[in-house]
């Protein structure tokens, strides 16, 4: 896409706020960042999805924290993103008369397709084990000119704890050019230590002088909202010269203490490695392959690595309607939405993540039952159920919409839809990805049976209308498709099935319950044509 770009955070924006669908996101299944078509990354959680956020300004213009790097207000400039071809690479160019700028963002992964074995090994600091291919847990922004000559301002304020903890800014190396040692600036507060390392670049040819090599010098600067200092730097950079920055963890013993032009180069090439050789797995082959395999990268970067959880999307509290109060957090894994995106997944080739989800879901059965034997519709990245419901006061919400929410109240939400899209996933699985286990089946068992004592209860639905419990027939279809694939489940694997006449009981009530009470409220020619929503009350 393209737009003009004559602003720092205004044009194209609504009230300093940029319109959802100018952002691309980046990541690395364990975290992610949306970056503006300006440039600006407004919204990052550190170091998890749901870690509180370091950039936030998505929802507080004012007080949320970015990292922007973007030509001069005054240079009125064209942009456009895309994703490198096959990758999760963002690339936003600026187009100017003057000159074209190119800002590639990623996080970096190695080759291979995973990092992390099922051990204690999950540590927030993994940079700090010294093995060959590991995942550097680094928000990495290349500025290279490719015609021309264009200035550049780089601006830096991080706001930690979901701008609620003040930091302490200290720039290490005020000026940095080539070949100077990487550290720049540090950024200290109670719970986070990060550090922004850059390095400068300048292409050379054999037997050809050099491009003189830019500076780049920070210094502090205080924002009107903001708790803390920020820094900012103005570049003026040439055709043939490169700036990197890196923001990661300010540890003590970095693996790569010194961030040097050819790390970079080789991290980005592994990146682009991996996200090529995993997306070349797709079956799809259709008209639609482009868009289809941008779809599935997405998926994939919601998935969190070290458990296989699917979240449902990486933000929290963007607004359902702009001025809204329908704003939640859903940086969680929800039962319904995980088992939709394993069904695609597995069908188009990818059942490494069906696996992964597998073993999260089942761990779950066993784990995270209520005490009525009840499924909860949702659980945090790890697995756990406890997800209090917190309102941000301090913040203004997209565009204005409060509350902000963080956290989700809903996990316990009676949802009885869930139980026949984690059934159809199941059954899905063991058709096309691996024959489920006898443990599996067994905690299927316990499940279908809890779900014998609800099919006359009223529940929210698909709709998670809070506090107006009904019989929607949606849910209903969905408890038929529990019991249907229960029970197909048990023949093609020939397992025993002790309540096997009650749940084929359930099932026909179910039925029958629908096309008397359900089917009134489609219109009477349906047949054959698009019917209206059926997601509403029974009669």
């Amino acid at each position: 896409m393209a737009q003009q770009c004559p602003k720092r955070h205004s044009a194209g924006s609504h009230a300093g706020y940029l319109p959802i669908e100018d952002y691309g996101m980046i990541g690395n299944m364990h975290t992610c960042a949306l970056v503006g078509m300006n440039g600006s990354v407004d919204y990052m959680c550190w170091p998890d999805f749901d870690s509180p956020t370091v950039f936030c300004r998505l929802l507080d213009k004012d007080k949320g924290g970015f990292f922007s790097i973007c030509p001069p207000a005054s240079k009125h400039c064209t942009t456009k993103q895309q994703y490198l071809p096959s990758s999760n690479i963002l690339q936003t160019r600026y187009i100017h008369d003057d000159g074209v700028v190119d800002l590639v963002d990623f996080f970096p992964r190695p080759k291979t397709a995973t990092v992390l074995a099922k051990s204690n090994r999950q540590s927030a600091f993994r940079e700090t084990t010294k093995i060959q291919e590991e995942l550097k847990k680094w928000l990495v922004r290349r500025v290279e000119c490719i015609r021309g000559r264009l200035e550049m301002d780089i601006e830096l304020f991080p706001a930690f704890q979901y701008a609620t903890e003040p930091h302490v800014t200290t720039i290490v190396q005020q000026t940095h050019t080539r070949g100077n040692p990487s550290k720049a600036v540090t950024f200290h507060s109670e719970h986070y230590k990060l550090q922004l390392d850059v390095t400068v670049d300048a292409e050379s040819e054999e037997g050809v002088a050099a491009v003189a090599a830019p500076s780049v010098t920070f210094t502090k600067q205080k924002r009107d909202g903001m708790l803390s200092e920020g820094v900012v730097a103005h570049i003026a950079i040439e055709e043939g010269q490169a700036i990197s920055l890196v923001l990661r963890n300010d540890i003590p013993d970095h693996v790569t203490e010194d961030i040097t032009t050819a790390v970079l180069d080789g991290q980005q090439h592994d990146t682009q490695s991996f996200w090529y050789n995993w997306i070349s797995k797709s079956r799809y082959k259709g008209r639609w392959r482009e868009v289809v395999n941008r779809s599935l990268m997405l998926l994939k970067m919601m998935t969190y690595e070290p458990t296989g959880a699917i979240i449902a999307a990486p933000t929290f509290s963007i607004p359902e309607d702009i001025g809204g109060v329908r704003n939640w957090d859903y940086r969680f894994c929800w039962v319904r939405d995980s088992s939709f995106t394993i069904y695609i997944l597995l069908r188009l080739g990818f059942s490494a993540e069906a696996d992964a989800y597998m073993d999260f879901i089942s761990e779950r059965f066993i784990k995270s039952r209520g005490p009525g034997g009840e499924l909860p519709i949702m659980f945090t990245i790890r697995g756990e159920t406890e997800i209090p419901e917190v309102e941000l006061s301090h913040l203004e919400g997209y565009r204005g919409s409060r509350p902000v929410r963080i956290g989700n109240g809903a996990a316990f939400h009676q949802q009885f839809d869930i139980y026949g899209e984690l059934m159809d996933a199941i059954y899905l699985y063991n058709k096309y990805g691996k024959p489920i286990s006898w443990d599996q089946w067994c905690s299927v068992r316990e499940m279908l049976d809890f779900v014998l004592t609800i099919t006359d209860k009223p529940d929210m639905s698909i709709w998670e209308v809070r506090n107006n419990k009904q019989n929607f027939t949606y849910s209903k279809v969905m408890l038929w498709v529990a019991f249907d694939r229960g029970l197909r489940l048990a023949d093609k694997r020939n397992f025993p099935c002790p309540n096997r006449s009650k749940w084929l009981e359930a099932r026909d009530n179910l039925m029958e319950e629908i096309m008397d009470k359900g089917m009134p409220y489609l219109p009477p020619t349906a047949l054959g044509q698009a019917p209206r929503p059926s997601l509403l009350p029974l009669t």
